[in-house]
């Protein structure tokens, strides 16, 4: 394979591993009973896009501790995506988000195969609730089955737990924050838990220990990976609502309708005069929010440069990420994958 990131045939060879084990579960769930189908063509929905950034910091994980390519370890780096996408699909049932990848999202499109049920709309959000957890349950199989050695294995395991107890930790902070004074030091902490961690750094971590990456190799995936995920959401926050449906794929008034505890929005309230903050008391989470509406928020933010210090903070996240790996010893061609990932995660339109 290529010794960069960007690489195509690194992607495929995670698209392969991902579509033909997704592929295999889901004909084995809907082998039980005809009326499963949809559920399966939603657990493989949930793996058909993506840009495989977790699968790939996993294996640079791996490659900057000195191990060579491996496809056993790619098999391991794809079970990232697999987390990924429970993630995904429980993030649009909490968010009642309706498009994902331009596509229905899962509760969305299993609204058909419950129309007979008496609660149609509760009913599709529970089967996609499911599709959900098997996902997360596959990542931990394919992990387990992905051929390295099985004390290669035991030394991530306890990776797993901080994983999951963290991205979990995430999105009940969300919750918790969503609809309350915006607060910039609480959507942070969001924003490390919900998504920095699990995007970026735990990935790396887990191939770093797969590989017996010493104590100060990962104490420098720390530094490289939390700011570097942190960008990346931010990122994500000004996509939300300023990117473009036809390149994120997603309902880009999402955040607004939902009062989400964004920085975008924590650092507009920060620096929005009284006038502006009863402009967006008025707007914010409202159930019949038009185009006009939206529109209306934005420019609040525009006016405030609220979208410029969240651009000034993906740049210092991002310079302080590769700062910390040029502080690391790691051979030529990892360093050079993941100051391109680095580039690839916080400067994007999708």
């Amino acid at each position: 394979m290529a010794e960069g990131w960007g690489s195509a045939a690194f992607k495929a060879r995670v698209d392969e591993v991902l579509h033909r084990f997704v592929a295999a579960e889901a004909d084995l769930l809907a082998a039980v009973d005809p009326t499963l189908g949809p559920v399966a063509e939603q657990l493989e929905a949930a793996v058909a896009f993506g840009k495989r950034l977790r699968a790939a910091f996993c294996y640079w994980g791996w490659r900057a501790a000195r191990q060579p390519d491996s496809d056993a370890l790619v098999r391991a780096a794809a079970s990232m995506e697999l987390v990924h996408a429970a993630a995904v699909v429980h993030d649009d049932l909490i968010d009642d988000s309706p498009l994902r990848h331009g596509l229905p999202t899962a509760h969305v499109a299993l609204g058909g195969a419950v129309r007979h049920h008496p609660r149609a709309a509760d009913a599709a959000r529970s089967l996609a609730m499911l599709v959900g957890d098997l996902l997360m349950s596959l990542a931990g199989q394919l992990f387990a089955t992905s051929g390295l050695p099985a004390a290669y294995l035991g030394r991530a395991r306890p990776l797993w737990a901080t994983l999951a107890r963290d991205l979990v930790a995430g999105e009940c902070l969300e919750i918790l924050h969503t609809g309350v004074t915006p607060d910039t030091t609480a959507s942070l902490k969001v924003i490390r838990y919900k998504t920095a961690k699990y995007t970026v750094e735990q990935p790396l971590l887990i191939g770093g220990v797969l590989a017996g990456a010493d104590d100060r190799l990962r104490a420098g995936f720390s530094s490289y990976g939390l700011p570097l995920g942190e960008a990346f959401q931010l990122r994500d926050d000004l996509l939300g609502l300023f990117g473009e449906t036809r390149h994120t794929g997603k309902a880009n008034a999402d955040d607004v309708h939902g009062h989400r505890p964004t920085a975008l929005l924590a650092e507009t309230w920060r620096i929005a005069g009284a006038d502006e903050r009863e402009q967006l008391r008025a707007l914010l989470g409202r159930p019949d929010l038009d185009a006009d509406d939206v529109e209306a928020v934005r420019e609040v933010m525009r006016r405030l440069k609220a979208p410029d210090r969240v651009e000034s903070m993906i740049a210092a996240r991002v310079e302080e990420a590769l700062g910390a790996l040029h502080e690391l010893d790691v051979p030529a061609p990892a360093a050079h994958a993941l100051t391109g990932l680095a580039h690839s995660a916080a400067v994007r339109l999708s």
